[in-house]
């Protein structure tokens, strides 16, 4: 690990202040940071660390939804009693992703910014465009099991890791941020994620020294909830393919659907036309494989990631059939 300059920020402001400068990193729980740093694929010059702002409460808006700062940890958050009454969703998502003790350090903020769990993006013995712009994608013709099928470029195939931005995306969250002249800007988390592209390593539309302040979300939607998480072992495993999914049944029909997918694309995936669709329609096999042809119409597999196509058709009408009973 390099020397790097160390400062504890004492408001969000200072933090937003402190934080803009190049090679500047803010850290809270230092979950993902660290490892990066350890393998110098993070060289940040200084670290400010915001752990001790007052950014860890969840408190009820006065829209009848759910603000949660950007410092609750994982584990907290996911045993909050409204959470796991209201947004049920959310709490599985949580308690599906990394191990006990990582969720008591993780924090709400750090988890939406965490990178990808690419092989070839932490092998520092070979290129990778979203490590370092320019070098080469060797997961296109290497080993690519975990790595996405949805929204990759010829620059990078690399998927997002989280399980808890999966849920908030079929949530529809809303990220709250603090900049550096005083602005705040709210950004739907469907707008705060960046397709690769040309740019893979720009991965979200944060501005330097731009702080995550809390997250919002709207009040709670009807519907049976549920999060499913296909993965190699049974704990401490990203996922292979994960849906959140909330779904409204109403006299025979579909009267509303949201789901997310993990480990699809190198965002957590949402797309209309699967839940266009459902919406509408009495639940059956057909419909199910309707919404699924819409989800993989585009979706390409590198060879040993081909078989996420199929694997996500089938944990996709699963789902479906258990929270319509269709």
């Amino acid at each position: 690990m390099k020397t790097f300059d160390y400062m504890r920020a004492e408001s969000p402001e200072a933090a937003t202040r402190d934080g803009g400068g190049e090679g500047t990193r803010f850290i809270a729980g230092g979950t993902n940071l660290l490892d990066l740093m350890k393998l110098q694929i993070e060289t940040p010059g200084k670290l400010v660390d915001i752990s001790r702002l007052n950014l860890a409460k969840v408190e009820e808006t006065e829209e009848g939804g759910l603000s949660i700062g950007a410092l609750v940890a994982n584990s907290d958050l996911a045993a909050h009693p409204i959470v796991r009454e209201r947004y049920e969703v959310l709490s599985r998502a949580l308690l599906a992703g990394a191990s006990g003790q990582l969720r008591n350090k993780a924090s709400t903020g750090g988890n939406l910014l965490q990178r990808t769990r690419c092989y070839y993006f932490y092998d520092t013995s070979v290129g990778c465009n979203k490590r370092e712009p320019g070098s080469g994608c060797p997961a296109q013709g290497g080993f690519n099991r975990i790595l996405a099928v949805l929204g990759t470029s010829d620059a990078c195939i690399a998927t997002h890791p989280s399980d808890m931005a999966v849920a908030m995306r079929a949530l529809d969250a809303t990220i709250v941020t603090l900049k550096a002249d005083g602005d705040r800007r709210r950004i739907s988390i469907h707008d705060f994620y960046c397709l690769p592209g040309d740019t893979p390593h720009i991965e979200h539309v944060l501005e330097p020294g731009e702080l995550i302040t809390h997250v919002e979300l709207p009040p709670a939607a009807k519907g049976r909830h549920i999060y499913r998480k296909v993965r190699d072992r049974a704990s401490y495993a990203f996922a292979l393919v994960s849906i959140a999914a909330i779904v409204a049944v109403e006299d025979g029909r579909i009267a509303s659907a949201s789901l997310a997918f993990g480990g699809l694309g190198p965002m957590p995936w949402r797309d209309a036309a699967v839940e266009a669709a459902l919406v509408g329609q009495e639940p059956s096999r057909a419909v199910f494989e309707a919404a699924a042809d819409a989800l993989l119409a585009d979706a390409q597999g590198f060879g040993s990631n081909d078989f996420k196509i199929p694997l996500t058709r089938r944990t996709l009408i699963a789902c479906l059939t258990e929270l319509t009973g269709g």
